[in-house]
């Protein structure tokens, strides 16, 4: 995972022979990119696609709010309609953080005939309203309102544990919450708690603290009201294509001294 790579001075200090690093995407937390100049090592960035993660986080709204999983799940254990689940259409989808990925969240619940809340800085909530969409007028009644929260903050200092379990407490019983961003957007502890709690009465996870998740055991997955999936959010064929294509062109086009999208070009001097 490029972002449990962590490159820091100290390893750069190790690495005396390193020229280029490409990344399959843009410099994140992992990379100290002063350090990277520091020791002349440029950094490549790659391009991405927010459509892969996009479809991923609305799958889970709609298995999560219908409860398909729950359903499939009845049925191979021989049991016909286990349960019911609700529809999109009218509910309001609260979307924290309106970047690429929170647009096109919020397109697909325009499609489905949702109202669309957004929260974030006040530039994305009049983006947002320049757009057509609602934005909240406090964090509260952002929680409050929302019958669907899905949450597309990058993870750095300032966005770490930012939803708090007396945010979680505000939202409705019959609410959800998706997370294909990154789990340590959650105060520590606090998710598993709420949901104990009924509040929210659901959640569609993509993204979890510790990665890879290998015990079956996992507390999240025994919850019969939790929709879980292994951080596939990035994990498609045209994305990886996308990823690995610009990666590897960055590298040829290094070589062959004719360097491209390179974060820090005073290094290039």
């Amino acid at each position: 995972m490029r972002e449990r790579t962590q490159i820091t001075d100290d390893l750069l200090s190790k690495l005396p022979n390193l020229k280029l690093i490409s990344q399959t995407g843009k410099k994140s937390n992992h990379l100290d990119i002063d350090a990277c100049t520091k020791h002349k090592v440029a950094v490549a960035e790659g391009i991405g696609s927010p459509i892969a993660p996009s479809e991923l986080a609305w799958a889970l709204i709609m298995n999560t709010v219908r409860k398909i999983p729950q359903a499939i799940e009845g049925m191979k254990q021989g049991k016909w309609q286990v349960n019911i689940g609700s529809t999109i259409k009218g509910k309001t989808i609260g979307i924290w953080g309106y970047g690429k990925i929170g647009q096109q969240i919020a397109k697909y619940a325009a499609v489905f005939g949702a109202d669309v809340l957004v929260w974030g800085s006040e530039s994305s909530r009049e983006k947002a309203v320049a757009d057509g969409f609602q934005k909240a007028d406090s964090k509260e009644s952002f929680f409050s309102e929302s019958d669907v929260i899905t949450l597309h903050l990058r993870l750095n200092e300032s966005t770490f544990e930012i939803v708090k379990k007396t945010d979680l407490a505000l939202m409705k019983s019959t609410a959800a919450l998706i997370n294909t961003a990154r789990a340590e957007l959650i105060e520590h502890g606090a998710l598993i708690a709420s949901l104990k709690e009924g509040k929210p009465g659901f959640a569609g996870l993509d993204v979890y603290e510790d990665e890879p998740v290998y015990n079956t055991n996992f507390e999240l997955l025994q919850m019969s009201n939790v929709v879980c999936t292994p951080h596939i959010g990035y994990v498609e064929e045209n994305s990886y294509e996308l990823y690995f294509e610009k990666a590897f062109e960055n590298v040829i086009n290094y070589i062959n001294n004719n360097p491209t999208n390179i974060a820090n070009p005073e290094v290039l001097v």
